[in-house]
């Protein structure tokens, strides 16, 4: 199990060469506040002085730090490959005269080597200086160190910034949240161990570093404490209460660890004899607990954790691993690959995209819309919800009113008393309320024509994805497509308008459902009329009278003529007549010499309707209304009709051709299949991201194949 780790780095190598971070790898974080010891404990676990020191916040960027450990044997090794821990090519070279079997890699520096860990140290301060600046300020993009030596274990740790209070000197003034965003962004991955480092002459229950941990890891189930400076808590105070997890207890364990002092730096004490110090501090202090304290204790607790951590993640990471595979496999077909025959390209991408347009109406297409209707299905609403619900909502005697109805009687019987309704007033009042159905057909036409339009995008975005790869060709496809539909537009409402025209042009007053309800609305008439005189007949003599007019009428209305239902009745008048006569006041008689202007007289606005009156507007009325039903049903059912054929067939059935047409030639071929500006760099990004997910697959599986796993 211990190959575990290596084959971690050898992941974590694989996605460093596509700089991507998709892949969450299992890897210990170190947290802590400034000054609490972090840096010198990750020196004691690699054995040598390589991070930068100073006062105040000298960590600004996060280190990625791989320790691999080499054997002898693998130093003798003079082939393979540098990143095979098993099989590097020869690792021993000379620094400056001197043969060494530690080394550094940053992956910034590509091959390059440093045997010197001043080296190492300079250039990490001079990364941190070229991202972060020389404010003081802090950067979330790593540095990436990897050291090979056989006296480090294998592991791989992240050192963050210290975590502060107060920024200082130019530092920005939100540098307390900035670094706990970074600090969060590292342990918040699930597949990280939280080292979080405290230093003993502090309250353990003012822990930042713990308090941070919770936050993210609420159950402590990977979070191990480590608590520094054991050597300078005061005089007659000791630490036991805290390592025996008396005071805050860690599932993970509690570690203390003595550091080197800034004296014991300045006077270059080496890791080593300060590692041999630490235990005899250990030794003498806490006896007890001495054998489970301590760097070497630390570094191998750290492998071990890492070891068994990594055999946890690893069934979740081949899937998340194979899931992106299948991720950029299908991103990459997407992109397309480079166009050798451009001929054939533009035919192929102009046929899917009128095919596809063609299938979205059809409701035929491979990507169907779940969120809201989209082409056929969207047409069809317009058809019978949209333009059915606005045509059954126009009120068929909408905008007239009883004057308007008798003064069209009035008008159509010019100077003389009329015996009869005049048939011409019908027709122009039926015509002006047929004439308001026109809007409604053309805003039909209006939402259709939208609705076409919105199906290009459409088949751009889910059906034709190609076409992204050429923005001019999309773009031209579209303008072919747009003024297709711009041309059918004119013609489609020309059409729509006509219909209306054509049921203006001939008032069929012989139409069979017509005259069905004029028999109808005779007959109701008539009865009401009866019923009416039979209760205000006001004498006998009258009422022969009335008799002899009422038989009359009745056969008249008989015939099943319409206007049968508009001849005047002599006995309504006669019974108008005798019920209730205007009285009329007549103006005092002009002066002599005086002109008397008739139009200065003043006429009644509101006055009591005569029962001839009445009668006239009602059959009027009921006759408007019953034609103008028949010539709805009329538009509803011929208006869809027109728009299918002149508008919607017509562009399917023409879209190929005018595609063709239009774009299909060899002039035009290199500028239509000029791909964007970064299509090539994605497509490389891709299939590089790709081939990395195929090799980590392979990594793991060659764990599975080894019974590492």
């Amino acid at each position: 199990m211990e190959a575990l780790i290596p084959v971690i780095n050898k992941l974590q190598d694989v996605f460093n060469t596509v700089g991507a971070d998709v892949i969450q790898l299992p890897q210990i974080v170190v947290v802590g506040t400034q000054s609490s010891g972090k840096s010198s404990v990750l020196e004691s676990l690699v054995g040598r002085d390589l991070l930068p020191r100073g006062t105040g916040i000298v960590t600004r960027r996060p280190l990625i730090l791989q320790l691999v450990n080499v054997s002898a044997e693998d130093l003798r090794k003079k082939t393979g490959d540098e990143n095979d821990p098993a099989t590097w090519k020869h690792a021993r070279h000379l620094s400056k005269g001197v043969d060494t079997e530690e080394w550094g890699k940053f992956l910034h520096t590509k091959n390059k080597l440093y045997s010197d860990f001043d080296e190492i140290r300079q250039e990490i301060e001079s990364e941190t200086e070229r991202i972060s600046g020389n404010n003081k300020g802090i950067s979330p993009e790593p540095i990436h160190l990897k050291v090979f030596s056989p006296n480090v274990v294998n592991l791989t740790l992240v050192d963050l910034p210290g975590m502060t209070k107060v920024p200082v000197g130019d530092q920005p003034k939100d540098i307390e949240l900035q670094i706990r965003e970074l600090i969060l962004r590292f342990i918040s991955n699930p597949n990280s161990i939280i080292l979080a480092v405290t230093a003993a002459n502090t309250d353990m229950a003012t822990s930042e570093a713990l308090k941070i941990a919770r936050e993210v890891d609420p159950d402590g189930r990977r979070t191990l404490a480590v608590i520094t400076k054991l050597d300078l808590m005061d005089a007659g105070t000791d630490a036991m209460d805290v390592l025996m997890g008396r005071v805050i207890p860690v599932k993970l364990g509690i570690i203390g660890v003595v550091n080197r002092s800034q004296l014991d730096i300045n006077n270059k004490k080496s890791v080593a004899d300060s590692i041999r110090d630490e235990y005899g501090f250990l030794q003498k202090k806490y006896p007890s607990l001495a054998n489970r304290n301590g760097t070497k204790y630390l570094a191998r607790t750290l492998n071990r954790l890492l070891m068994h951590h990594i055999r946890d993640c690893l069934p979740e990471l081949k899937t998340r691993i194979n899931v992106l595979a299948a991720q950029y496999q299908s991103l990459l077909n997407g992109y397309g690959e480079p166009v050798d025959d451009k001929s054939a390209t533009l035919l192929q991408l102009i046929t899917k995209f009128a095919t596809e347009y063609c299938n979205t109406i059809e409701g035929t297409a491979k990507y169907i819309e779940t969120s809201e209707l989209c082409g056929g299905a969207r047409i069809c609403y317009i058809f019978h919800e949209t333009f059915g619900r606005t045509l059954e909502s126009v009120d068929p005697l909408g905008g007239l009113n009883t004057i308007d109805i008798l003064t069209a009687i009035r008008n159509a019987t010019g100077p003389r008393p009329a015996l009869f309704v005049p048939e011409v007033s019908f027709e122009l009042l039926v015509k002006r309320q047929i004439k308001r159905l026109e809007e409604p057909s053309l805003r039909c036409v209006e939402l259709v024509h939208e609705e076409m339009q919105r199906i290009i995008q459409h088949c751009s975005n889910y059906s034709t994805q190609e076409l992204l790869r050429f923005p001019k060709l999309h773009d031209a496809i579209v303008e072919v497509v747009t003024s297709l539909l711009r041309r059918r537009l004119p013609v489609t409402n020309e059409m729509v308008h006509n219909l209306v025209a054509i049921e203006l042009a001939y008032i069929n007053t012989k139409h069979p459902d017509f005259a069905d309800a004029c028999g109808l609305i005779n007959n109701n008439i008539e009865e009401q009329r009866r019923n009416r005189l039979a209760r205000e007949m006001p004498s006998a003599g009258s009422r022969d009278k009335t008799s002899s007019a009422v038989g009359d009428g009745a056969q008249e209305a008989g015939t099943g003529n319409w206007r049968g239902m508009l001849k005047t009745s002599r006995a309504e008048e006669i019974l108008a007549e005798e019920k209730s006569k205007p009285v009329t006041v007549l103006p005092a008689s002009p002066q002599r010499g005086h002109a008397v202007n008739l139009l200065d007289v003043p006429v009644p606005v509101a006055r009591k309707l005569s029962a001839r009156e009445q009668r006239d507007c009602e059959v009027i009325e009921r006759l408007i209304k019953s034609y103008f039903l028949i010539v709805r049903k009329n538009i509803q059912d011929s208006v869809p009709k027109a728009v299918m054929h002149f508008l919607v067939n017509h562009v399917k059935d023409s879209l190929q051709s005018e595609l063709v047409g239009q774009l299909y030639k060899a002039l035009l071929l290199d500028d239509l299949l000029t791909e964007s500006e970064d299509m090539a760099q994605r497509r490389k990004e891709a299939a590089d991201m790709l081939q990395a997910l195929q090799r980590a697959s392979h990594i793991i599986a060659e764990i599975r194949e080894t019974h590492l796993w």
